[in-house]
């Protein structure tokens, strides 16, 4: 739940190719309506939202629901830690997020909740499967779809996805692909990579029907999730 549409888009497409079901709200008022009529297993909850803010929906919640609840806010106080744990918040995640240690943070939580083997991302396996194919075509202006779709590419995402796929399946740090994406890696905000991967598959998604298969990787960078692209 978070009142920001572009950090919301992020979260749920970041969740939805680690595999969760996710749905995304922007208030308090609008969750109610929703666990009216359907539940969930995990929360992740803004603290700064209009109207009813996040501190006192974990402690409404906490008395009438069973689910896990992470807390992301920019209170990073620890005394503001203190009261929403003792709210009942599970986790409690200062901003700013990147997106990896909230992945890591909901598998963390859903292990201990579901008290089963340890949760993990999709395994090697399928993701080759779901990424066979993927090809870059007119010296890497289209991204070419398994299924035969095609989007063409702005000249950042071109930049981005030369780099990922000139060493698949091999981790290519934040840094290079930055400098890959403008030609003034000095003054930008390593956050707008976040925002750049989210429109990209979001595009990808759009005009393709497929999955683009780039994982995030905490706390180094990207990585083409494959062994079988072809490069042209």
């Amino acid at each position: 739940m978070e009142d920001d549409p572009e950090w919301r888009g992020m979260v749920v497409d970041e969740l939805e190719y680690h595999g969760a079901a996710v749905r995304g709200i922007d208030s308090v008022e609008a969750l109610y309506r929703e666990l009216a009529v359907d539940r969930c297993d995990i929360l992740v909850l803004d603290v700064g939202l209009p109207g009813e803010d996040g501190l006192s929906a974990t402690g409404h919640l906490r008395r009438t629901e069973g689910m896990g609840i992470v807390l992301v806010t920019g209170r990073s106080g620890t005394a503001d830690m203190a009261h929403g744990l003792s709210l009942g918040a599970d986790i409690y995640l200062p901003k700013p997020l990147e997106l990896p240690v909230l992945v890591a943070a909901l598998h963390s939580l859903h292990r201990r909740m579901s008290q089963s083997v340890p949760a993990a991302a999709p395994a090697p396996a399928a993701a080759v499967e779901a990424s066979a194919g993927w090809s870059l075509r007119s010296d890497g202006w289209d991204l070419l779809a398994p299924n035969g779709r095609a989007l063409t590419l702005t000249v950042a995402e071109r930049g981005f996805l030369r780099e990922l796929f000139a060493v698949p399946g091999e981790a290519v740090d934040r840094e290079r692909l930055i400098a890959a994406v403008t030609d003034q890696p000095w003054d930008f905000d390593p956050h707008r990579l976040e925002v750049l991967v989210h429109r990209l598959r979001t595009r990808v998604r759009n005009a393709t029907d497929a999955m683009l298969p780039v994982r995030a990787l905490r706390g180094m960078g990207y990585m083409l999730v494959s062994d079988q692209v072809v490069t042209a």
